[in-house]
């Protein structure tokens, strides 16, 4: 505990993935004072096609009260 999980077009490089969820995993502990084998992370690829679908309407608009950091709005 936590697990976080990152949904996001594909397309980006096992590379990039793993130097996201390792920085995400720092600001974790550091923020939460976790340790590191508490945190796990997790990449979700979504189709584009699909985002509106399967993230926007049930992640973002259905649960407003879970998102700290709006799409498109500094917090």
């Amino acid at each position: 505990m936590p697990h976080i999980v990152v949904k996001l077009w594909p397309g980006k490089t096992d590379a990039q993935k793993k130097e996201l969820a390792e920085a995400i995993a720092r600001q974790v502990m550091e923020t939460l004072d976790y340790q590191e084998k508490s945190v796990s992370v997790a990449v979700e690829e979504v189709e584009q096609a699909r985002w509106r679908e399967d993230v926007h309407i049930p992640d973002i608009v259905e649960q407003p009260e879970r998102i700290y950091k709006k799409p498109g709005y500094t917090m």
